[in-house]
């Protein structure tokens, strides 16, 4: 992985996260180095930025002269930000907040990295038109192929004029001078809503979750196949995102304890609202932030069920697959079950041999696979 980022008079050692051994993997892209050599040739320098989306620090650690808030909706950005700061020497009166939380001051510059859906984008317009100034500068940065008419049509709804630069090495930047009369309209977020039958579920998502209006087919067939009959046992939805899968064991299992785990903020908090409007004993479920299952204790569940990511960000990749297979093997208990759903040419087979030395088809079907593993 090359870890080496030069950009204007900083040579900085960024590393992505989770590590890989994947050469082709880096910390920052093409938009990143873009808009640090923009706001390197401003004449005039703001004195607070508001970063939104970095991914795993570049713009933080490039930006680390000025007053930074980082705001993100990623555990794992969360901890890329502080250990790349702390192994460059930077001295920076950072700050991080999660999506759940926005800024109550106006910053003189946001910095805006696109998120991954439409979604996503229109909640972070949505906070940043309650708290900015006419006066802040607005700068979102992408792929150029990501930037389309309809991406600047939400800048220009919820802020104001908007234009955009020039490509450069196929990245782009977006320009957006906010305008009063769009501002500190005291919008609110937009909870998306959909149900399923079997079980009787009512879901609610938070912006940018997965599956933000439907039940995907995936989940569909694990539901089909969730366990059951597994009395008091403790069970984890890795990665849960609206907690659906973990949702399903809990009402199946009325004796279990489930544990929602997911790298998103807005997903385990989705998740935590679904329990308060579907479990009739809350207390049995728990929540947790967290970068696969590093914070869990060896050798102390029972099942784990996970419809794993073949993907970060906007990078196809299985080495976060592989991770969570990796810590579900090191917190089962012996005997304990993972029972993952995947697409058919995945592959996971392969992976799960490797690490438990088992793996057993549960049920199939044109395009995704039940797979399970048992720790011996």
């Amino acid at each position: 992985m090359n870890t080496l980022f030069e950009v204007n008079t900083l040579d900085l050692t960024l590393e992505r996260f989770p590590c890989s051994n994947d050469e082709n993997l880096q910390a920052w892209d093409s938009a990143d180095q873009y808009v640090l050599e923009h706001i390197e040739q401003l004449a005039d320098k703001p004195n607070n930025i508001l970063i939104i989306n970095d991914t795993f620090g570049a713009l933080v650690c490039g930006l680390a002269q000025y007053d930074i808030t980082a705001q993100s909706d990623s555990y794992i950005a969360k901890q890329a930000y502080f250990y790349n700061i702390e192994r460059n020497n930077l001295t920076s009166s950072y700050q991080y907040i999660n999506q759940l939380h926005q800024v109550t001051t106006p910053p003189d510059l946001v910095v805006l990295k696109l998120p991954k859906s439409n979604t996503m984008l229109i909640e972070q317009l949505t906070q940043l038109a309650n708290v900015i100034a006419p006066s802040t500068t607005v700068i979102g940065l992408a792929k150029a192929k990501d930037i389309r008419t309809s991406t600047l049509a939400l800048f220009e709804k919820y802020l104001g004029t908007t234009t955009t630069s020039l490509a450069k090495k196929k990245s782009r930047l977006i320009f957006c001078q906010p305008q009063a009369d769009k501002l500190n309209k005291n919008l609110t977020t937009q909870i998306k809503k959909w149900s399923i039958n079997k079980p009787a579920l009512s879901i609610s998502n938070l912006p940018g979750v997965f599956a933000n209006t439907s039940l995907d087919i995936g989940a569909q067939l694990m539901i089909e196949n969730i366990p059951q009959n597994i009395g008091y046992a403790s069970v984890i939805d890795l990665g849960c995102g609206n907690g659906v899968l973990g949702l399903a064991a809990a009402a199946m299992n009325p004796d279990a304890q489930v544990t929602f785990s997911d790298e998103s903020f807005m997903a385990v908090e989705s998740a935590r609202l679904n329990v308060g409007n579907n479990i009739e004993q809350p207390q049995r479920c728990d929540f947790m932030w967290n970068d696969c299952l590093t914070d869990i204790e060896f050798d102390s569940v029972d099942w784990i069920i996970c419809n794993p990511p073949f993907h970060q960000l906007q990078t196809i990749t299985d080495h976060i697959a592989w991770q969570m297979f990796n810590d579900a093997y090191r917190v089962l208990k012996r005997g304990g079950t993972l029972r993952i759903v995947g697409n058919r040419h995945l592959g996971y087979h392969i992976k799960l041999q490797r690490i438990f030395d088992n793996c057993t088809t549960v049920a199939s079907n044109g395009k995704f696979v039940i797979l399970e593993a048992v720790r011996r």
